[in-house]
């Protein structure tokens, strides 16, 4: 046996070994890839993205894209070649997994937390559309979510305005955990609401749950609209990301004409109040997925612009949205002369 032979015999073990370690050894990563888009303008399932009801709405060509991230779940398994196959892809990407989850964090609670965001980030974005529309949009305190099988199942209903608690009005949020806190068990509490307008009186009574006294509802600080806006995606889309183009779609569908000039236009953003627009994740996937679906202008955060700059647009156009108001003329002003100068994303000077 020459000495090849046998060093080749030898090594077989330890290459085995190494495969395995590689294919079944989970490694701490997290992998982003681009993920689905939704025209806001268009239709899921047969119906209207942007349901609106109480004012008059217009339908029109073009489409209004929200883009999405697939994101490595949490405490799933992902080896040594698929960290790899993402590293070398261009349009994805691999974080390190304290960076995107904390360690005891759960799949039920990531989900959770994302439908939140999404409840909360479509109240956000109709109220900065209809106020741009010159309507009043009181702030209020409303449910953003009922847990099913909780005490509020049935009784209250998303989008809810909380006035009063046994009697005492509620200003905040917290306001209202604070009530169900001080509660007494087996007690049923006093809800004064408004909802659709109509003010009404309903009963919950708290129930232990680990403990503490819950009536399995999530409150939050809301707005009350003047008529009803209703937006309809998967509910598997959760996150906050989408703000920026479900305001674009809201606007869109309360006014004539189309927005869009019949082209694909799509973004991203977070969206406040006051009509910031605030920074994502996953912008370069998100920027690969609306590229793919023919998209010929992308709306980026001002705070994404880096990372933007890093992204493979192709003939896409990326524009810098700082604000609602700023997406919205940089639009206009696109759909008018596809040539114009816009706010771009530059690269920091070091």
């Amino acid at each position: 046996m020459s000495q090849r032979t046998l060093a080749g015999i030898l090594a077989l073990p330890l290459v085995v070994g190494l495969w395995l370690v590689a294919v079944f050894v989970p490694l701490p990563y997290v992998t982003y890839s681009p993920g689905l888009t939704v025209d806001v303008l268009g239709k899921e399932d047969g119906k209207e993205v942007i349901e609106v009801s109480g004012d008059k709405v217009y339908r029109d060509s073009g489409e209004l894209l929200l883009t999405t991230v697939y994101v490595t779940r949490p405490n799933t398994r992902i080896n040594l070649f698929e960290v790899m196959s993402a590293w070398f892809d261009p349009d994805k990407a691999v974080v390190p997994y304290e960076a995107v989850y904390s360690p005891d964090q759960s799949r039920e609670e990531v989900e959770f937390e994302g439908a939140v965001q999404m409840a909360s980030s479509q109240d956000v974005a109709i109220a900065v559309a209809l106020r741009r529309l010159g309507y009043d949009v009181p702030s209020a305190v409303e449910v953003l979510l009922v847990s099913e099988g909780m005490p509020a199942d049935g009784v209250l209903q998303r989008g809810d305005v909380i006035l009063a608690i046994n009697g005492k009005r509620i200003s905040t949020p917290q306001d209202v955990v604070s009530a169900v806190d001080s509660a007494k068990e087996g007690e049923a509490l006093t809800f004064r609401i408004r909802r659709g307008g109509v003010e009404k009186t309903v009963k919950v009574t708290p129930r232990k749950v680990d403990g503490d006294l819950r009536i399995g509802i999530t409150p939050a600080q809301g707005f009350e609209f003047p008529f009803e806006v209703q937006l309809n995606v998967d509910p598997d889309i959760g996150g906050s990301s989408a703000g920026l183009m479900f305001s674009l779609g809201v606007y869109d569908t309360l006014t004539p004409g189309s927005l869009t000039g019949g082209d694909i236009i799509a973004g991203t953003g977070t969206m406040a109040a006051d009509g910031s627009v605030g920074p994502i994740g996953g912008v370069a996937q998100k920027i690969a997925s609306a590229r793919d679906q023919g998209a010929e202008l992308f709306m980026v955060p001002a705070a994404n612009c880096e990372e933007a700059l890093g992204a493979s647009p192709d003939d896409m156009r990326l524009v810098r949205a700082d604000k609602f108001n700023d997406a919205l003329t940089s639009i206009e002003t696109w759909v008018d002369d596809p040539d114009a100068d816009l706010p771009s994303c530059e690269r920091k000077q070091k």
